[in-house]
């Protein structure tokens, strides 16, 4: 990944604010309190024709013994590493303070170019106290309003003239498939996904809520490419107390609503509850693809029996959409997690498929002739003909003399045998009837 801009600084001085300004969306959970961002967050930017990626990040606060803190810190380290520019964020209202001096001696050891904004410069005031960031050491100093937008686009033009030119090729970008790793706080959805990638691409601890922001990652190993989407944990509305996490929940379901796969995490030490349920419900209604994975499976004192008794448990809590691939890993364990991408890639493939006209109609005039539909009130309706409608999601309509007399039950035995002759497996079906 070329020409990556990183957002870096101390807690508090706007970073995800710029961020959000930039990237045109409020992509960054913002907050007037320090902490708000706590993983890495990236986003794709342009500028005049130009791309390149930007990455937000917490705020630095060195030597903190602080749990988050301390996580924080390292996830700004390997942002820095990463980047190819380093945009060093500061308060013009607040001026220099210890923090910043000590940011800006880890950054000059960097090596990196790097360019000193000023932020929360909103009128001359203020950006006569901004002069005093040029003790800081840097050549020069960008003022702006990342609230308002004031000298952004300044700003942007410096970014363009520092990323390397050879790297900004344009190239048609190809859509992957997008994979949300979705659940309840705390059942390893953050260790799942560092474990795939391979390296602490998002901050872990035994805290319920760590992860606030959708995080997406780009993930290209033993020839399979996709998008990894790292969500905050879901839980019933009446335990969300903080306006953060109303957020991060709000970005969660997005994410499920965007993505082609929902990987639905729960913890085997607790099993499918009705969160979980709920999640599978709008995966359902959504049309997406859905897998469970059973995870800290290494924690279960477990037999012969045990993974399919659990197996059985699950499905049958899922039904009637219970044709989904159910999968026991250990994250920290890293026991089975690559099987996690191969069956999301198959339910992707799945909910992609499909079935010629004639093909369909070939096979269900087997189907109706073995069981017809039932008659209602002494009338018979005959399905004439089958098609599968346009669209990313399986979708089928069947065209009958009374489709008001299709009940739910001779629906599902459609959908079913649909289901046995076609690999349809983790993929919600659709069928309409209509009158012919």
């Amino acid at each position: 990944m070329g020409n990556i801009v990183a957002i870096v600084g101390r807690p508090n001085v706007g970073k995800s604010t710029l961020f959000n300004r930039i990237m045109g969306d409020r992509k960054a959970i913002v907050d007037d309190f320090s902490g708000v961002t706590r993983d890495r967050h990236y986003g794709k930017a342009e500028w005049q024709t130009r791309e390149f990626v930007l990455i937000d990040t917490g705020g630095y606060v060195p030597d903190s013994e602080d749990l988050f803190e301390a996580a924080i810190r390292q996830q700004v380290k390997i942002a820095i590493q990463e980047a190819d520019l380093l945009l060093f964020m500061v308060d013009a209202q607040t001026g220099v303070t210890d923090l910043d001096s000590t940011f800006a001696d880890l950054l000059r050891r960097s090596k990196k170019p790097v360019l000193l904004v000023a932020n929360k410069v909103d009128n001359f005031e203020s950006s006569l106290n901004a002069a005093e960031f040029y003790s800081l050491g840097f050549k020069e100093l960008h003022e702006i309003s990342s609230a308002s937008g004031s000298g952004t686009g300044d700003l942007l033009d410096e970014i363009i003239k520092l990323l390397p030119a050879e790297d900004l090729v344009e190239t048609e970008e190809v859509a992957l498939p997008k994979i949300a790793v979705l659940g309840r706080p705390n059942v390893g959805k953050s260790s799942l996904v560092n474990a795939l990638l391979g390296e602490d691409r998002n901050i872990v601890t035994e805290i319920a809520g760590t992860t606030r922001d959708a995080i997406h990652s780009h993930y290209n190993l033993y020839g399979k490419e996709l998008i990894l989407v790292d969500t905050a944990g879901i839980r019933r509305k009446k335990k969300v107390e903080e306006d953060i996490e109303f957020y991060s929940v709000m970005r969660s379901i997005r994410a499920l609503e965007d993505c082609d796969v929902a990987v639905l995490v729960i913890d085997a030490n607790v099993g499918l509850d009705q969160q979980d349920l709920n999640l599978v419900n709008l995966a359902v209604k959504n049309s997406k693809g859905l897998m469970v994975v059973v995870n800290k499976w290494d924690l279960v004192e477990k037999d012969t029996k045990t993974a399919r008794t659990f197996e059985l448990a699950i499905r049958e809590r899922l039904r009637p959409f219970d044709d989904v691939p159910v999968l026991f890993i250990s994250a920290i364990e890293k026991q089975r997690i690559f099987k996690v991408v191969e069956d999301a890639l198959k339910v992707y493939e799945n909910r992609s498929r499909r079935i010629a006209t004639h093909e369909l109609n070939d096979f269900f005039k087997n189907v109706i002739d073995a069981y017809p539909p039932p008659s209602v009130k002494g009338k018979f309706v005959k399905i004439k003909y089958i098609t599968q409608l346009p669209g990313k999601t399986p979708k089928f309509a069947m065209f009958c003399n009374l489709p008001q007399y299709i009940n739910d039950s001779y629906k599902r035995y459609l959908e079913n045998k649909l289901r046995e002759n076609y690999d349809f497996n983790g993929v919600p079906i659709q069928i309409f009837f209509r009158k012919k």
